[in-house]
């Protein structure tokens, strides 16, 4: 007669411990790879410069010195936006994925691009905004608006949440249309926010949206447990005690800090809140404090990322890192697509 193996409390112990390493480890490499493109985004480009130069623009720099300005003046604010929005995306897309369960979810299905977009165009139409650091406020608050708008018919249903989101972009779009025609200005504005981009994003920008995000990813890291709970389902979150509309709307207060923000200062980069949770749970599992705690890193990396491709692949030009990352997220929503098992989802 045959029987099942015995797991020892020792084998069990060697078991957490070496599924612990294994998650540190793949934090660790994605820190290294975050300040490994995070040095890219800072020498390579269209005019190079030297690692060296680098240290020196960052410790010493020289007043008038062309490489030094380039450095101070436009890498170093680059990739703070790109680490900063990586990581929100990021983390958004983990916390979207984890509470409607959708493994094809990102802030584009909540209607966050659509809602950021139509306020926009809006504001640079009827007020004549011309700045980033002008209008991001706007874009945040168009996407806090779909995404309430979202929601609150959703109730919290997973299917219902996407079946609603396509719809309240399906309604914006026209609307945004009509307005670019109607406007030039706005037109040309929003062809060029519309394809994501980290470039002309000042450090003012980036402060005004800065705390927001930082809330965000405090919230997020708090709802972890709540997240572990919810993918067991509904009925088993709540015979554990959890109120399962409270994290739902805990967490919908988290996407709309995390991807409005992300947004209104990159634009509609698309597909990294798709990819990026994806990753992370390859490498780590599926608990939610190590798959959100990954996703902060691999945001950053795939968006900065693509960033730096985009500024080698055209000589003597830059291509916008929301079609970089765009073409490089695109295989993870085709591999979601054709069915294979994604877990913990």
């Amino acid at each position: 007669m045959l029987t099942s193996p015995q797991v020892t409390s020792s084998d069990a112990a060697r078991l957490v411990a070496s599924r612990a390493r294994r998650r540190v480890a793949a934090c660790v490499v994605a820190l290294g790879a975050l300040t490994l493109v995070v040095v890219a985004s800072l020498v390579l480009g269209v005019r190079e410069v030297s690692p060296a130069v680098v240290w020196e623009a960052l410790t010493a720099p020289v007043a008038g010195d062309v490489d030094h300005q380039v450095i101070l003046g436009q890498r170093v604010p680059r990739a703070l936006v790109g680490v900063c929005a990586g990581l929100a995306l990021g983390v958004a897309g983990a916390v979207i994925q984890g509470v409607t369960r959708n493994p094809i979810a990102d802030p584009g299905l909540l209607g966050l691009n659509s809602g950021a977009s139509l306020a926009i165009v809006c504001a640079v139409w009827l007020l004549g905004l011309t700045a980033p650091a002008q209008f991001v406020w706007f874009a945040f608050l168009g996407a806090a608006a779909a995404a309430a708008l979202v929601f609150s018919i959703g109730a919290g249903q997973p299917v219902k949440l996407a079946l609603v989101g396509a719809t309240v972009t399906a309604l914006i779009t026209p609307m945004i249309t009509l307005v670019l025609l109607r406007d030039q200005q706005a037109f040309n504005l929003y062809r060029f926010w519309a394809v994501g981009s980290l470039t002309g994003r000042g450090l003012e920008t980036l402060a005004v949206v800065l705390p927001i995000i930082a809330a965000g990813a405090v919230l997020a890291a708090g709802l972890a447990h709540r997240l572990n709970m919810l993918a067991l389902g509904d009925d088993v979150a709540r015979g554990l005690g959890q109120r399962v509309g409270m994290t739902r709307a805990l967490a919908g207060l988290t996407i709309v800090l995390l991807a409005g923000s992300a947004t209104a200062l990159a634009g509609p980069i698309a597909l990294v809140g798709l990819a990026v949770p994806h990753a992370a749970r390859r490498l780590v599992g599926t608990d939610y404090r190590w798959v959100l705690a990954l996703s902060a890193l691999l945001g950053p990396v795939m968006l900065l990322g693509a960033d730096v491709i985009g500024r080698l692949v055209l000589p003597g030009s830059e291509l916008e890192a929301g079609v970089v990352a765009a073409a490089i997220g695109a295989p993870v929503l085709v591999a979601v697509a054709r069915g294979r098992k994604v877990a913990g989802v």
